[in-house]
């Protein structure tokens, strides 16, 4: 009965339809996979990070010095007046450039020229008596030797004499003295530079002649200027070695220096070790320099800060890298290279000062033909494989 049933059943129509198709599907999908290469595979894209490196430069270099200082003007005057007075005119503008000998101040001259006045009529008084006086003398003079006078006599006219040249003198002495003082009531410039403001202005009396003067204005020369620094006891060997003859004040026997202002990028400013002072200060085991620069623009004014460079050795050969490619590990300086396989390695280095504004000095650790990494420092440590990117070193060499 069962078995009638089994043979009995029919498909219907749309089921066979149904299953026909998905059998097609099926067999196309096989075939398709069997058309593919076996061998055509694609590599994934590489993941190494790309470095740049470089060999360090070697070349012959001298090595400089570094320190801080102030600017200092060569000559600075505080003008005060020799008499005092009101002040009549101020002749000069605040922050002029002035000559020397070019008037600055004029005090009120009346009282002056009277005085002078006053002084040369007391010197003709004095030449009219002394005009007297010779006349007496010549009179007894002659008859000194006849007898006819007595030698009381003859001394009396001749003190006489005496004494009227003496008031001459006195009273020359007065009028020089009178026409120095009216001299004095132009104030000038004692030497040639640059003039603060005017501390006294019109109107005003001042006192004159003395230590305890009103001051009026200042002052300072500005071309040429010097540059003062402090440097250590060290320091001072190595110059006293290079520069035997240091001590030899001339242009041959003084040493050069290179002086940057704040704002300055590079060393523009060029001058000569013209003082070295002759002790070391014990306290502090430092000695303090000088330089002198030429400064023809008025660029540098005195009080300025700067940054001078000195020259502590001769020409040698020296390893130089990038001052930015310089890590810190705890106390110590590294700089990491490339391996032969391709391997950041770090290496503790020994370094030296700055020899340009962007190259440092390595003295050990570092060789010539070591490949350093020069870019991407952050995003590599030790032990990671690396692509490298060969590139030549471009950087500023002047100082």
């Amino acid at each position: 009965m069962h078995l009638d049933r089994i043979i009995s059943y029919k498909f219907h129509p749309r089921s066979i339809q149904h299953y026909a198709g998905l059998l097609f599907f099926v067999l196309l999908s096989l075939y398709l996979i069997s058309c593919e290469p076996s061998s055509g595979q694609v590599n994934p894209p590489s993941t190494l990070l790309k470095v740049p490196v470089s060999k360090p430069l070697y070349q012959s270099i001298t090595e400089w010095d570094e320190y801080t200082g102030r600017f200092s003007a060569v000559e600075r005057v505080e003008v005060r007046a020799r008499v005092s007075g009101y002040i009549e005119k101020v002749k000069f503008k605040d922050g002029d450039m002035v000559r020397q000998g070019e008037v600055l101040f004029v005090i009120d001259q009346r009282p002056f020229t009277i005085a002078l006045a006053q002084a040369e009529a007391q010197l003709q008084q004095a030449k009219a008596e002394h005009q007297q006086a010779q006349s007496a003398f010549d009179r007894v003079a002659s008859l000194k030797d006849s007898k006819a006078i007595s030698q009381e006599e003859f001394d009396l006219r001749q003190q006489g004499l005496y004494v009227a040249q003496a008031r001459i003198e006195a009273a020359q002495a007065l009028v020089d003295r009178a026409r120095l003082d009216l001299q004095f009531t132009q104030v000038k410039a004692p030497i040639a530079g640059r003039v603060s403001k005017d501390f006294v202005t019109e109107g005003n009396l001042i006192s004159g002649g003395s230590d305890q003067s009103t001051l009026l204005t200042t002052i300072v020369s500005l071309d040429p200027i010097y540059f003062y620094f402090e440097g250590s006891e060290s320091a001072l060997l190595k110059y006293s070695k290079l520069h035997p003859t240091r001590h030899e004040s001339s242009e041959e026997t003084a040493f050069s220096v290179l002086v940057k202002l704040l704002n300055e990028e590079s060393y523009a400013h060029e001058g000569i070790i013209d003082f070295i002072d002759n002790e070391v200060d014990p306290g502090t085991g430092t000695f303090q320099g000088r330089a002198l620069l030429p400064n023809p623009d008025y660029a540098i004014e005195p009080g300025m800060f700067g940054n001078a460079r000195v020259l502590n050795s001769e020409a040698h050969e020296a390893i130089l890298i990038p001052d930015a490619v310089i890590a810190t590990d705890q106390s110590q300086k590294i700089v990491f290279v490339l391996s032969d396989s391709n391997k950041v390695e770090a290496k503790t280095v020994q370094l030296g000062p700055l020899h340009t504004n962007e190259l440092r000095i390595v003295r050990s650790g570092l060789s010539k033909d070591e490949q350093v990494i020069i870019g991407n420092i952050q995003k590599i440590q030790p032990g990671m494989t690396v692509e490298p990117e060969v590139r030549n070193l471009a950087v500023n060499t002047t100082h």
